[in-house]
């Protein structure tokens, strides 16, 4: 009896290896299927998942136009996907839309306490996977790294069925960072402070915030990394005693980087910091100062900003 080479292909086809389980936070999640009705809250997350080629999995998006803009990029990964809610979203706005996932992070879409959980979700058949950089919401976790977001995207491509792109993907962004950070020395690191709103007292990157990562990356200190927190408010007085040499501005909302660094170069009260006095100051995206793909470009401009390459 010949076998037909139709079944010949499907016998040398591997099989997706499901179940699957994954780290998520405090949790461990199994997945019996790849998902197939996803939602992504924040302009990070969405990116991390069209770049695994998985937009044709996802029913929508959450969390942007409420805060940020989407540069021509990211529209046109997202044209045909809906955004169902322009903040954080309510479970009945999830609920409308049917999904088996739900990509967020704690305060990237899901507040501790909150209507929307991965508690107050799974009863409902949805399966939420937690941002990496957000668990010291949650428990305890390492200071930020650049391993944050590769274990967002390889645990990502566990999810979906596509390790083997997410690995290729992670690879290749190593590749990169080893060779834009190649000429760093970083036994004199630079002081950086994170602005990334606030006139009374700055919100910035604490320990557990992936600036910390990036600087650290590009060969500089971020001068809160003693914070024990991710992001948070803090004193302008810290600031002005610890000088930054850089300060890093972190561009999106309704105050742009332009008229954040005007109001550092017009309060008297900066007048002696050293970034201030220099003008050295590196703007980055909001998408680029949070977990996803473009950390990467984000240490790239650091390096050129900290040390004029």
């Amino acid at each position: 009896m010949k076998t037909s080479l139709l079944a010949l292909l499907l016998l040398s086809t591997p099989a997706l290896a499901f179940p699957v389980t994954v780290q998520s936070c405090n949790r461990e999640i199994t997945f019996d299927a790849a998902p197939t009705r996803a939602i992504a809250n924040d302009v990070n997350l969405v990116e991390m998942m069209l770049a695994l080629g998985l937009q044709d999995r996802m029913v929508g998006y959450t969390g942007v136009s409420g805060w940020k803009t989407l540069d021509a990029e990211l529209r046109a990964g997202i044209a045909e996907l809906p955004e169902l809610s322009a903040k954080y979203p309510t479970r009945e706005v999830l609920l409308d839309a049917e999904p088996d996932f739900f990509f967020a992070g704690w305060n990237y879409g899901m507040k501790v306490g909150g209507e929307v959980t991965p508690e107050t979700l799974e009863p409902l058949g949805i399966k939420t996977y937690e941002l990496t950089e957000s668990c010291i919401f949650v428990g305890p976790k390492a200071k930020a790294s650049m391993q944050d977001m590769y274990d967002d995207l390889l645990n990502l491509g566990t999810i979906f069925g596509v390790g083997e792109r997410a690995t290729t993907l992670v690879e290749g962004y190593k590749a990169r960072l080893a060779e834009i950070t190649a000429s760093v020395d970083s036994t004199a690191p630079l002081r950086v402070f994170v602005y990334d709103s606030g006139d009374e007292a700055p919100f910035t990157a604490g320990a557990y915030a992936i600036p910390t990562a990036l600087i650290e990356a590009a060969g500089g200190r971020n001068i809160m990394d003693d914070l024990d927190k991710s992001w948070a408010t803090v004193a302008w007085e810290p600031v002005v005693e610890r000088n930054p040499e850089v300060i890093v501005i972190v561009n999106y909302g309704d105050v742009t980087a332009e008229q954040k660094i005007a109001f550092l170069e017009t309060n008297p009260a900066f007048a002696g910091i050293d970034a201030v006095k220099n003008d050295r100051y590196v703007v980055l995206e909001y998408v680029e100062a949070t977990p996803g793909p473009r950390n990467i470009r984000a240490v790239e401009k650091l390096v050129a900003g900290f040390w004029g390459n």
